[in-house]
């Protein structure tokens, strides 16, 4: 069975870490297989979302698999390994198209980045985040931007030196997640954001969302001036017309992508 589950149904490609077994952690294999999905999914027209989860009831993901990079030959493949985990982050925002992340029991460390790399977060009642690296001696390097991209940076350091863990109902009011739901009510959650997030223009949503994670790199002036191209551009589409003539004639708008 392989450790990277990816299928596609109506419009919402999901991504699966298929290692129950080590609580989803991420191996090096994991990391490529989850890399080469995110591109699967961008180059496919019919993906309009994509889901990020872990198999089982156990974990969303619980980070590296430590084993698995201490037996890889030589530090620079570990090195290059701990990039993959970057690589995966910037796949993630560049992608244009929406992401959510289902997550059910632990979220931690490397698991804990890939949650909030993803846009959107939905979890479980039963979810618990953390970085426990400083309790082995580590420190959370990799995970920091996506963690200061979700939160206050005061909790995210203080959460990065502690180790402590965030249970789902704190985890929503730091803001970090966007709903938590009871375990049984999971997956419809998920796939009713996931088909809200589908009927959208998927040219609206990629300008969007890459508008928003450029701004979110630059200094305020600049942004505001880059947003306002974005507008401009935006507002010549094909899709930005039929939205109007759709809201004036009151019916749903058809969107052509262009």
């Amino acid at each position: 069975m392989a450790d990277l589950e990816y299928d596609v149904r109506d419009g919402v490609a999901r991504l699966t870490i298929n290692r129950p077994e080590r609580r989803n952690a991420m191996s090096f294999e994991v990391m490529h297989g989850l890399r080469d999905g995110v591109a699967v999914a961008r180059s496919d027209d019919a993906v309009r979302v994509v889901v990020v989860t872990g198999a089982g009831d156990r974990a969303f993901c619980a980070g590296a698999d430590l084993g698995s990079i201490a037996d890889n030959d030589g530090g620079i493949r570990a090195h290059d390994g701990r990039g993959l985990l970057a690589d995966l982050f910037r796949d993630l925002w560049s992608l244009g198209k929406p992401t959510i992340a289902r997550v059910r029991g632990f979220a931690l460390a490397g698991g804990f980045g890939l949650a909030m790399a993803c846009d959107f977060v939905v979890a479980a009642d039963d979810a618990q985040f953390g970085t426990p690296e400083v309790n082995v001696g580590l420190w959370p390097y990799m995970i920091t931007v996506p963690l200061l991209r979700s939160m206050p940076p005061r909790v995210a350091l203080e959460l990065m030196a502690t180790g402590r863990r965030v249970d789902a109902d704190e985890a929503a009011r730091i803001g970090f997640v966007n709903r938590v739901v009871p375990v049984a009510e999971l997956d419809v959650a998920v796939e009713s954001l996931a088909q809200d997030l589908a009927s959208r223009s998927p040219l609206i949503l990629r300008l969007g969302m890459q508008s928003f994670h450029r701004a979110y790199e630059m200094r305020g002036d600049d942004a505001l001036d880059y947003l306002q191209s974005m507008l401009t551009v935006t507002s010549l589409s094909d899709d930005t017309a039929e939205g109007i003539a759709a809201f004036v004639e009151k019916r749903e708008p058809t969107w052509r992508g262009r």
